[in-house]
């Protein structure tokens, strides 16, 4: 997708009705929207501006589902922040800080603007101007593998508390299942997983530590590993490849899920292997200011 023209811009902006936004930045962006700060930004059709951006989504008075794009990046975080602790704020951009007005929303928004039609795609005539969409999440995919990373990461907790460290086995490196936390939601269920010892575990869980391994010496795009705040001098850290992505915190297991093993969960212990690993893949990472 490219930017609109100036006119799409006006029109966006003409009666924009607010309905949520969110950042994109090389540390907290849509996972759902890619592996990586740049591929989520190719998503959208924006060049990686190392600032990053804000994304305001909301409809016209006609209903139509406009994406604008500003630079204000703080701006939205200040927004993003008081709405999360339940306080009102009148998100209304600069025109100044408008990059680019695109048509149609990115992510899925389950709310409305009242007063106006329902939720549509503004008229377009260029098949290659198509209105954005959300990735599709029906099936299993890279898309629903990072939604359930982001739901694992969210609820730590929850996922954290069904293991046993008993349960992983130095022998065979496997754990046993644990029962899916209904905060989890559908998208991902848990599945037996290998801890860290050296040759033992599943095979893709194997690969996918050899995988990020490499990352300390060959630094991936801007965004693959990422880094965020947890309880005590710990961080949960999120790391994406090709195919896989790994939630962990610092002081603690990881999990991991593959494209290829649909809505499995794989836990790593710790072993050997992970605590090392973890530190090194955090000094790398990408963190919120």
């Amino acid at each position: 997708m490219a930017g609109t023209d100036e006119e799409a811009v006006a029109a966006a902006d003409d009666a924009l009705y607010v309905l949520t936004a969110v950042l994109l930045t090389p540390a907290k962006f849509p996972s759902v929207l890619g592996d990586d700060y740049p591929e989520a930004c190719a998503a959208l059709g924006l060049p990686p501006r190392a600032d990053g951006y804000g994304l305001v989504l909301g409809q016209d008075g006609e209903g139509a589902r406009w994406t604008v794009v500003i630079d204000d990046v703080s701006l939205v975080a200040v927004a993003i922040a008081s709405w999360d602790c339940g306080m009102e704020y009148d998100l209304s951009p600069d025109e100044r800080a408008v990059v680019t007005a695109l048509p149609g929303w990115p992510l899925a928004v389950a709310v409305a603007a009242p007063g106006v039609p329902a939720p549509h795609d503004p008229p377009h005539e260029d098949e290659d101007q198509r209105p954005l969409s959300p990735p599709d999440t029906s099936a299993w995919g890279p898309a629903q593998r990072r939604l359930g990373a982001d739901e694992i990461a969210l609820q730590w907790a929850a996922w954290r508390g069904q293991i046993d460290d008993a349960e992983f086995s130095v022998q065979d490196g496997q754990a046993q299942p644990p029962e899916t936390p209904e905060a989890a939601g559908p998208a991902v269920t848990p599945a037996q997983g290998g801890d860290a010892v050296p040759g033992s575990g599943h095979q893709g869980v194997r690969r996918v530590l050899a995988e990020a391994r490499a990352y300390v010496t060959s630094p991936p795009p801007l965004g693959r590993v990422r880094s965020s705040f947890a309880s005590g001098d710990a961080r949960t850290l999120r790391a994406d490849g090709p195919g896989w992505s790994i939630v962990a915190r610092t002081d603690d297991i990881a999990f991991v899920l593959l494209d290829e093993k649909p809505g499995e969960v794989l836990p790593i212990g710790r072993g050997s292997e992970l605590p090392p690993l973890l530190e090194a893949l955090d000094k790398l990472a990408v963190r919120p200011l």
